[in-house]
């Protein structure tokens, strides 16, 4: 044991050491002092001083007034200076708060319809750096979050030699409703997806502007989580977003079940439709004119036939998605936050086999066979854990029939070290704190172990981003996923490739 910490130490010390080197190598001071298209921007340092941060840009006019529910338009230029020190105000939403998910995952207090911002972090000393972007989209469920959650601070990545953007868009009600007034008005005949169209209104800037932070607007990759995820493979599909990246990670959001979720036009306007009546309203003037706060509500994805031509799963099927390499993984404990995850009776068990399954139940309780409550805890724990792994394979072999650029799926198992809440293990979005090697943003009793694992982890995703290839020198061999071979790659502290599962529950889960 001795010895392996005295190895973890020096790989740690070594990384550090190689890191202060490259610093050094620029040898400049990153350039706070931007000119965009719209105007000047002067950002903040880090404390050591080796990364520029730049807050609360706007990068689409707000959508206000009569621009509610309107596809985002372009951002007012000013003049003189303008300070980007403080983080642009949330989406509207309601604020809810709730175990796993402590404060350094939510949105900081304070809404505002007005909240088209990004966040940039570059170490780049001038626009003539050329180096490669991500862009992070948040999670949340299309309904709440915010690029300013602390998890998804950019300053580590930066230091690894990538411009790291975070955005905001519209949620809920004000980013997703449909309806034939909206259509009817539209230029596009479409309404709905608003929250996507910021996105693709983001990445627009990014590629206007991103040079003058010393980004590369050839070199972009899309990445985000949960519902960020979900956008991303929107994003994917869309033909508005082609040309706009070149490389998309999937973070907990990658399956068949995450491209079918999607409602025709018509379906969602008649729900927008029910809703405007609950509100009382009679035209677009009376509902644009109520308080936001008064609003707010779910909604879901629309094939509008202008961001989203055909239902997700189509465009994939038929080839036509922007086709660009990808990650994408889940974590182990995607459904710790639900009530009974690990905590079941034999009998519970048995009936959710039975209603999920069908005639296929006894099958599925011969593979996870289970003899008294005990067993039901730990095998509803292994079937959520696999079934996981076998729908994120079984969208990576969808994906495979149309792209012809990489896809690296894994499974993420090392969970937040957290001594008050064990039965969450590796939660919904705990691995982002790894990913963007954030540790510092949340209070655990974080071990060397885990030093050395996010430096890992989140190299693999800069090595993504700047290559399309997230292998490098000194990590283990992540392979190229083929449907052929029954593997993905374990994130944890022992990094290793892994069967998706045995082959008899692969077997299992694959009959339709």
């Amino acid at each position: 044991m001795k010895n392996r910490l005295k190895l973890l130490l020096a790989a740690i010390a070594a990384l550090t050491i190689i890191a202060s080197c490259t610093n050094q190598g620029r040898n400049k001071l990153p350039n706070t002092s931007v000119t965009t298209k719209n105007g000047e921007l002067k950002g903040t340092v880090n404390e050591n001083g080796t990364i520029a941060i730049f807050k609360g840009v706007p990068y689409a006019a707000p959508p206000v007034g009569s621009l509610r529910w309107r596809e985002p338009q372009p951002a007012a230029s000013w003049e003189g200076v303008r300070y980007a020190s403080v983080f642009g105000a949330n989406a509207i939403q309601v604020n809810n708060r709730r175990l796993p998910w402590t404060d350094e995952y939510m949105i900081p207090d304070g809404t505002n319809e007005d909240c088209l911002f990004l966040n940039i972090w570059t170490p780049a000393a001038s626009s003539t750096e050329n180096l490669p972007v991500m862009v992070w989209i948040h999670g949340g469920g299309l309904r709440e979050g915010s690029g300013s959650v602390a998890v998804y601070d950019g300053e580590e990545l930066a230091k690894k030699g990538i411009v790291v953007v975070t955005i905001n868009y519209r949620v809920g009600v004000l980013g997703f409703l449909a309806h034939p007034w909206l259509t009817a008005e539209s230029a596009n005949k479409a309404s709905g997806n608003y929250g996507f169209l910021d996105q693709v209104a983001a990445l627009n800037w990014v590629k206007e502007n991103i040079a003058a932070f010393g980004g590369n607007p050839q070199k972009v990759t899309i990445a985000g989580q949960s519902a960020g995820s979900r956008s991303v493979h929107m994003l994917t599909a869309s033909p508005l977003a082609k040309g706009l990246f070149s490389g998309a990670a999937a973070f907990s959001g990658a399956s068949i079940g995450r491209l079918t979720g999607v409602k025709s036009l018509t379906e969602s306007e008649e729900a927008g439709v029910k809703f405007v009546e609950s509100k009382g309203a009679k035209s677009l003037e009376e509902l644009r004119a109520m308080k936001p706060e008064d609003l707010i509500s779910d909604f879901s994805i629309t094939i509008d036939g202008w961001f989203l031509p055909d239902a997700p799963v189509d465009i994939f099927k038929n080839g036509m998605q922007n086709d660009v390499p990808v990650i994408a993984g889940l974590v182990a404990d995607e459904s710790s936050s639900s009530e009974g995850y690990g905590n079941t009776t034999k009998d519970e068990f048995i009936k959710k086999a039975q209603e999920t399954y069908g005639p296929k139940a006894d099958g599925f309780l011969s593979l996870y066979p289970v003899n008294s409550d005990q067993d039901a805890g730990l095998m509803s724990i292994e079937a959520s854990r696999e079934k996981g792994r076998f729908d994120l394979y079984e969208w990576a072999k969808f994906r495979e029939t149309t792209a012809k650029t990489p896809a690296f799926t894994y499974y993420f198992e090392r969970g937040i070290p957290w001594p008050e809440h064990p039965e969450f293990g590796a939660h919904h979005t705990s691995d982002v704190t790894y990913w963007f090697k954030n540790m510092k943003k949340l209070d655990r009793p974080w071990t060397d172990a885990d030093s050395l694992f996010a430096e890992n982890v989140s190299s693999y995703l800069v090595n993504f981003v700047k290559s399309g290839d997230p292998n490098s020198e000194g990590l283990p061999k992540w392979p190229v996923f083929e449907g052929s071979k029954n593997e993905t790659l374990n994130l944890g502290l022992d990094i290793h490739v892994i069967p998706v599962t045995s082959k008899d529950k692969l077997d299992f889960f694959e009959i339709k």
